[in-house]
């Protein structure tokens, strides 16, 4: 399901009735919990919390224009998705997510690199997506990009 958005608000408006509280709600989970310095965006067709390019000049290395992208979320045509770059490039913080998991939810965690799938948005566990977003700062995410990315 590709939602053609130009802010984030325009996003929210868009997206299938069934899902609108449930994604509303993970995106004040993650404002509210996001640390200082990431921006909402729109990148990708989702709403997105990047890096700007006032804190990281050189960008997103597969396209330096775009700013550093972190954390965003998706209402795609099966499923709701939050994708956390971290999870992809910290082996710590993907098995601290693992063993959390299923402390907040009886489903059985369904994730590829950096995306977690909700094929039911009313399970969307949201104590635990604050908590994920809570734990990177932007200084953590440069330091940790630059060393698993940047070459």
């Amino acid at each position: 399901m590709r939602i053609e958005a130009d802010t984030v608000d325009e996003y929210l408006e868009l997206i299938p009735e069934d899902r609108k509280e449930a994604i509303q709600r993970l995106r004040a989970v993650i404002l509210e919990n996001l640390p200082e310095g990431f921006e909402e965006t729109i990148q990708y067709n989702m709403p997105c919390y990047v890096v700007p390019h006032n804190l990281y000049p050189p960008g997103y290395h597969c396209e330096p224009k775009d700013p550093l992208p972190f954390l965003s979320f998706a209402s795609q045509k099966n499923f709701v998705a939050v994708y956390h770059m971290g999870l992809y490039a910290d082996p710590v913080l993907l098995a601290w997510f693992e063993e959390e998991f299923p402390k907040h939810s009886s489903k059985k965690l369904d994730m590829g690199k950096s995306c977690i799938r909700f094929k039911n948005a009313s399970q969307i566990p949201f104590d635990l997506i604050g908590e994920l977003a809570a734990k990177t700062t932007v200084a953590d995410w440069i330091a940790l990009y630059e060393r698993a990315f940047r070459r």
